[in-house]
């Protein structure tokens, strides 16, 4: 287990590591191509990744869009689960929605995922709604969860 980590700007620098961890942690991945358009042309997204001896060990981002933010995505690389990475990468996201000017965020998590759904709780996000059939693997409802009051 490792107790340092760092949480940076995503710029294109770390997509490769970024790959690795999406590719681990989704059976339907982003392309790499959907993460450097994410980063370089739109205004709307803040990515982080985590890095432990300059490894991307797990990323996340928002869409910012007026005064409410919509988290796309946050993931860890296996290896790394549980040692705080996901923690630090929300708490950051916490940081720059204050900072500028978001008042509510949402994010979407599977239904079967308890541990994303208790690590969001910890942070005051609390589930407001369901999407059904949201998730195209699978066909799984996606819980709705939002934290007001930024």
């Amino acid at each position: 287990m490792i107790n340092k980590f760092e949480i940076k700007e995503m710029t294109t620098d770390y997509i490769d590591g970024v790959m690795v961890v999406e590719n681990l942690s989704f059976k339907i991945p982003w392309s790499r191509q959907a993460f450097v358009d994410e980063i370089t042309t739109n205004d709307m997204a803040i990515y982080f990744v985590a890095l432990c001896n300059e490894q991307v060990i797990g990323y996340g981002g928002m869409w910012k869009i007026f005064d409410e933010g919509h988290i796309t995505n946050i993931a860890v690389h296996p290896e790394f689960r549980r040692c705080g990475a996901a923690s630090g990468i929300i708490e950051r996201i916490l940081e720059i929605s204050e900072t500028k000017g978001v008042k509510s965020l949402t994010l979407e998590v599977r239904k079967s995922n308890a541990a994303a759904q208790n690590l969001y709780g910890k942070y005051g996000f609390k589930s407001e709604g369901i999407r059904k059939g949201y998730y195209s693997d699978t066909g799984e409802d996606a819980l709705i969860m939002w934290k007001h009051g930024i």
